[in-house]
């Protein structure tokens, strides 16, 4: 030991050039294993982190399911050709409809799911279809967990499992009227919207609204939305080319800089006179559709003028100075001159003065039942913004004596899960047919992808087709599908007349720009009703 540390010195003396570079390579050294070591401590402790975020901060027992994390959201996804071939539209009757495909949807595990089984998920939550589908989805790999085809109904469901459900989509018919452009810039995108048409996808609509028709003929998309328009009401409609002045739109609108003026047709003889209308209006339910005149809704103006006359109805121009949901058509609700064929305010349901001046004389929940089994009745839950599916199980739970109330909630837990993702605007974001209104997300073209995460209980709209399932479980035509109950009905096509309300958007006016449509053939003079 002693000749070894002995030996040691005397051989770096016998050199001072050799031992001061000796002294620097050996500290090099010892930097470089002292790096090393600090960069692999720092990759474990990395690898510890990804670890524990992945795995729930616990190892995987023998047997225990292993789930992935949320995937980080991306935002400004735009719907682009890959959307826009999904399917494809014909004619027929005088209506636009679409070819049935094949669509995924998707939702994160929502807490109260947790440790539930998918059989008792799908069988209390999204009875619209039976228990018998889902088994037979899961036999053609349409259902899957975290990506993967699940061959179980019973498997436990555990906080962030993605769980998507292929189906087999059907989109309602609207009428076979063009989309005319008006005016196309390098701003802005200003159409003639048709009646019976929505904006935007929502509900059971996606290729048959103005973004994808915009979209798939005409070559145009990432626009912004400035304002909407309801599904049944037709007219001037403004989207933005980019987010610079969509953004300058949304501030003309807070400084009450831009002007709207429509034109309707309402039931009876309206006053000459101008009249001006400032009832403060309530959201009844926000997912069925319904407002109505209350002392504690929100502040509210409209000023009507009547234009003609013949008899039996009158026409009359109205501008909005504010943007309420259906705000115009409450205001003359209210007033007692309905709009001539409104299927939601002028709807008996409201009582034999159908709420003129305000009185229901019913309870909201009464009031949204009586109009959810009047439609019903006639066959025509079409005309009300929600998905059929949706109220096939509020019909169910009707016939149950379970209240509105408990159908509104069925309605939602429908639209917030697998059954159907791409929904109608929340309150934030309603379609207003009486002015402006503003959104936090002005782009109407925003669609999450199969990379996108949100948070928990939030929906991740997929993308359309048919991945991971085989062509045996698709079949040879994607227009048929052998578990598609909605196949195998024979649905009576709606007539031209049932898709379009008498309430047109024909101007549109700011600072410096102006556009206007013609007036439609049931707004003139000499028009008379069938």
């Amino acid at each position: 030991m002693e000749s070894e540390e002995n030996s040691t010195p005397s051989a770096a003396n016998t050199s001072g050039s050799v031992n001061v570079v000796g002294k620097d390579v050996n500290d090099a050294g010892d930097k470089r294993k002292s790096a090393n070591m600090d960069t692999e401590e720092s990759e474990e402790k990395r690898g510890r982190k990804k670890r524990k975020r992945g795995g729930g901060g616990k190892q995987l027992k023998p047997g225990e399911r292993y789930v992935p994390p949320p995937q980080k959201r991306r935002q400004g996804v735009s719907f682009g050709q890959e959307h826009f071939d999904e399917t494809s539209y014909y004619f027929e009757g005088g209506l636009r409809k679409v070819h049935p495909y094949f669509y995924d949807f998707s939702t994160y595990c929502k807490g109260r799911w947790i440790g539930k089984t998918l059989l008792e998920v799908f069988s209390t939550e999204f009875r619209s279809e039976s228990v018998e589908y889902y088994q037979k989805a899961v036999k053609a790999g349409r259902i899957r967990l975290n990506n993967t085809p699940v061959d179980d109904l019973n498997i436990t469901l555990k906080n962030n499992d993605l769980m998507r459900n292929t189906v087999h989509r059907h989109e309602p018919p609207v009428v076979g009227h063009p989309l005319v452009i008006i005016e196309e810039n390098e701003e802005v995108v200003v159409v003639d919207k048709p009646a019976s048409l929505p904006v935007h996808p929502c509900g059971r609509f996606r290729h048959n609204t103005v973004i994808f028709i915009l979209g798939k003929e005409k070559g145009l998309s990432e626009l912004h939305t400035v304002h909407r328009l309801d599904r049944l009401t037709s007219g001037i409609l403004l989207f933005a080319r980019t987010l610079e002045v969509s953004q300058k739109l949304d501030q003309m609108v807070r400084d009450r800089q831009l002007e709207k003026e429509y034109v309707c047709r309402v039931e009876g003889e309206f006053p000459e006179r101008e009249l001006v209308c400032e009832e403060p209006i309530l959201v009844v339910s926000f997912r069925v559709g319904v407002c109505r005149v209350d002392p504690k809704g929100k502040p509210s103006r409209t000023v009507f003028q009547r234009l003609s006359w013949n008899g039996h109805s009158s026409v009359v121009r109205c501008r909005p100075v504010t943007g309420r949901t259906h705000q115009i058509r409450v205001h003359l609700q209210y007033l007692g001159y309905p709009i001539l064929n409104d299927p939601v305010y002028g709807s008996s349901a409201w009582g034999p003065n159908r709420a003129k001046g305000g009185l229901v004389g019913m309870s909201d929940e009464e009031l949204l039942d009586a109009l959810v089994q009047e439609h019903r009745t006639k066959e025509s839950l079409h005309l009300l913004d929600m998905p059929d599916e949706n109220l096939d199980v509020m019909g169910d739970k009707a016939k149950l004596g379970e209240g509105t109330a408990a159908l509104v909630n069925a309605c939602e837990d429908n639209k917030q899960g697998l059954s159907d993702v791409s929904n109608a605007p929340t309150d934030a974001k309603q379609s207003d047919d009486g002015g402006h209104k503003i959104h936090e997300d002005r782009s109407c073209t925003k669609v999450t992808d199969s990379t996108e995460t949100v948070a928990e209980g939030e929906q991740v709209t997929q993308k359309a087709g048919s991945e991971g399932l085989t062509s045996s479980s698709v079949g040879p035509n994607p227009s048929l599908d052998p578990l598609c109950q909605e196949c195998k009905i024979v649905r009576r096509d709606p007539t031209e007349k049932e898709l379009v309300m008498y309430l047109h958007a024909l101007k549109y006016k700011g600072p410096g720009f102006e556009y206007s449509s013609s007036m439609p053939d049931w707004a003139k003079e000499d028009w008379v009703e069938d």
